[in-house]
């Protein structure tokens, strides 16, 4: 697969939105990188030591792990020093020329180095400026540190996993941090159609824990939405621990029926004709309350066919079901490949990698690919240029340490 440049796309949706990214490690730069692929140029401020997950897990050279291959892509970066006079003078001028500044700095820290909604909108009044970290800013726990596991608890996930097996438990990957990158992205984009008709920049705020638990009890609040309660918290269906994947002749496969057609479809294919008519699973309610006798039904049958078997009867009777992906294996799979959600790039230094894409399809306003993942600072002196500074301020603060350029020089 080779690749493809802004050049050859027409204008992105985001075209001429400019982006300053304070953000680290993995949900704020999974909201920007989400801007930027739609076209906003993003330009990610950060340490002279550069983000911290430049630093963690696999890469061939420093500063290049495999999650800044992805999460850096479409960006621009400047290494700036934010605890100097200089330093922060250079957020300010970024600022003035931005439309959005995203952080998820906690509130002290934002304070300590100036990057406040009341000193910033002074300095560019249409500035959307939004804030993200655990719990919500003014609250008594904002200044609290937190990371995807502890949100995960603090939001009621974990003990979600107790009512399946006794057992509280985290996801398998960082679903908070993920979650919560795309409600960013929900409020900015927002927030620009608010100022694209207004004119009037405003203040965001985004809490981890807040989100969390709102995205949590869409389906589980139940019985307790009403007051008093009209039934039982959690969605049943889900929260039984007969829920995994079947074992088949051969290996494994996920068959999930579910409207009545579906399931009286099952039932014939499963030699369970009877069940058809059963009390206990006639409607939807029904056969959520009793999930858990259904799934080992299902599970009792599948080892009597091949994986590659089941498959093929279930789509005959158009029943969902699906092999199970191994995730370390995405990158040879049919489906990833037609739908090309992992394209094979060539970095200038880091060689050949896999890279993902935003997973959906514009037909006005294409996805584009504009460029591979920065090095720390390549584009100080770049971006210090077009924000107004003459050559020598720009080699006077990197004399003096205040900005750094590619490599931290």
């Amino acid at each position: 697969m080779t690749d493809t440049t802004a050049g050859d796309l027409p204008p992105e949706a985001l075209a001429g939105l400019r982006v300053v990214d304070l953000t680290t490690v993995i949900m704020g730069p999974y909201a920007t990188v989400t801007l930027a692929d739609l076209g906003a140029d993003v330009i990610k401020v950060e340490p002279l030591a550069g983000d911290m997950s430049r630093h963690i897990g696999s890469r061939r050279n420093p500063g290049m792990s495999a999650l800044t291959m992805n999460l850096q892509r479409n960006k621009r970066s400047i290494a700036a020093d934010l605890s100097t006079d200089a330093g922060r003078a250079v957020l300010d001028e970024l600022v003035r020329h931005a439309d959005v500044l995203v952080t998820n700095l906690r509130p002290q820290s934002r304070d300590r180095l100036g990057i406040t909604w009341d000193r910033l909108r002074d300095i560019n009044p249409g500035l959307i400026f939004c804030t993200a970290q655990a719990y919500g800013s003014g609250t008594e726990q904002e200044n609290f540190p937190a990371y995807d596991d502890i949100v995960q608890a603090a939001s009621g996930m974990t003990r979600l996993a107790e009512r399946v097996d006794g057992s509280p438990r985290f996801a398998p990957y960082v679903v908070a941090d993920k979650v919560v990158g795309l409600y960013i992205v929900t409020a900015i984009l927002a927030a620009v159609v608010h100022k694209k008709s207004t004119g009037n920049g405003q203040s965001i705020d985004v809490p981890m824990i807040d989100s969390m638990i709102a995205f949590n009890l869409v389906e589980h609040f139940g019985g307790n939405t009403f007051e008093p309660p009209a039934g039982e918290f959690g969605w049943a269906r889900v929260l039984v621990p007969e829920r995994v994947p079947h074992p088949t002749a051969d290996g494994w496969v996920c068959i999930m029926p579910y409207s009545d057609a579906n399931w009286r479809d099952f039932f014939k294919l499963a030699g369970l004709e009877e069940l058809a008519d059963d009390a206990r699973y006639t409607s939807v309610d029904d056969r959520h309350r009793h999930m858990g006798e259904l799934l080992s039904m299902i599970r009792d049958v599948t080892t009597r066919h091949t994986t590659a078997e089941w498959l093929s009867l279930c789509a005959a009777h158009n029943l969902p079901a699906s092999d199970l992906l191994d995730l370390a294996d995405a990158h040879t799979d049919p489906y990833v490949l037609s739908q090309e959600l992992l394209l094979e790039r060539a970095h200038p230094t880091e060689g050949q990698y896999y890279s993902t894409r935003t997973p959906f399809a514009m037909s006005q306003t294409p996805v584009g690919f504009k460029h591979h993942a920065p090095h720390l600072g390549e584009h100080t002196e770049r971006i210090l240029a077009e924000i107004g500074f003459s050559e020598s301020e720009i080699q006077a603060l990197l004399t003096t340490g205040d900005v750094a350029g590619p490599g931290g020089s």
